[in-house]
C-alpha cells in the first residue's frame, strides 16, 4: 500500500501531536544535532513508534531531494471529508462558522499557505474541488507547517452543488474578485460565512461567482492587478476575524 510522505519537522510534529496512530514508519537522520529531531524521536517512542535511523543520503533519496531537516515519516493520510458533512459542521459552529472555499488552487505552496492561514484564523473547514485542483501532497503539508493535519478539508465532487449545500445550511457566500467596486472592508463578515476565492490564473469560475451572495475586492494602490491567492486568503480571513472580535 502506498503511503503519503511527511517531510520535515513541522509536518511530522503535527502528525505526532494530532494523528500519531496513522504514522506507519518514522525515519530520523543518524547523529542529527538538531534538538527538535531528538525531541521528535523521544515523543515518538513515548507513543510507541520506533524511529529508524538513516543517513542523510538515504533521507535525501526518500524525500526526493526536498528539505527534510533530518526527519521523514510514512503516513496513512485520513481521507478528506465529504460535502455531506458541511451542514453538521455549520450547525456545530453556529454563528462562528467560517469556511474557506478555494475554487481550483493548483500550486501546492499556495494551498499549504492557505491552510496555514485558515488554521490560524480558526476556520471551520476548507472546501476544495476534488478535480482540477491540487490535493494534500507532501509539499502542501510542508508549506502548511502542520495545518494540513489540523484543519478539516472537504473535497467537493461538484463545487456548485456544495456551495448550495452551504447556503441551505445558513452560510452566506462572500466571493473575492477584482472587478467590483465593493470593498471587502465594507462587507459584514460576522455570522456564518464562507469566503470564496478563485484559482491562481483564471480566477473564479462563472458558476462559482454566480453562487456568491456578495462580491468584494481587496483595495490596492499599486500597479499590480491582483494578489497571490494565499495572500488574499490571509487578508480576507483575518478581516473576518477582526470583525468577529
Amino acid at each position: 500500500m502506498a503511503h503519503d510522505l511527511l517531510i520535515g519537522i513541522h509536518a511530522v510534529e503535527a502528525a505526532l501531536n494530532y494523528d500519531a496512530a496513522n504514522i506507519v514508519e518514522l525515519y530520523v537522520e543518524t547523529g542529527a544535532h538538531n534538538p527538535r529531531v531528538k525531541e521528535i524521536s523521544e515523543r515518538a517512542r513515548e507513543l510507541g513508534i520506533r524511529p529508524h535511523a538513516r543517513d542523510r543520503a538515504a533521507l535525501d533519496r526518500m524525500s526526493g531531494g526536498a528539505r527534510h531537516q533530518g526527519v521523514v515519516a510514512r503516513y496513512n493520510a485520513p481521507a478528506p471529508l465529504a460535502e455531506t458533512e458541511l451542514p453538521r459542521l455549520a450547525e456545530e459552529a453556529g454563528r462562528e462558522a467560517l469556511f474557506l472555499v478555494l475554487d481550483g488552487v493548483t500550486d501546492p505552496h499556495n494551498l499549504g499557505a492557505c491552510l496555514r492561514s485558515a488554521e490560524a484564523a480558526g476556520v471551520t473547514a476548507v472546501v476544495v474541488p476534488k478535480d482540477r485542483a491540487v490535493g494534500i501532497t507532501p509539499t502542501v503539508r510542508r508549506a502548511s507547517a502542520g495545518a494540513a493535519d489540523r484543519v478539516p478539508l472537504v473535497a467537493a465532487t461538484n463545487l456548485a452543488r456544495t456551495l448550495k449545500t452551504l447556503k441551505d445550511a445558513g452560510v452566506w457566500l462572500v466571493g473575492l474578485v477584482g472587478d467590483v467596486d465593493t470593498s471587502l472592508y465594507a462587507v459584514d463578515l460576522k455570522g456564518p460565512i464562507a469566503i470564496v476565492l478563485g484559482s491562481e490564473g483564471e480566477g473564479m469560475r462563472r458558476l462559482t461567482r454566480e453562487a456568491c451572495d456578495f462580491l468584494a475586492n481587496i483595495p490596492m494602490r499599486g500597479e499590480a492587478e491582483s494578489l497571490n491567492v494565499s495572500v488574499a486568503t490571509g487578508i480576507a480571513l483575518f478581516e473576518a476575524l477582526r470583525q468577529r472580535t
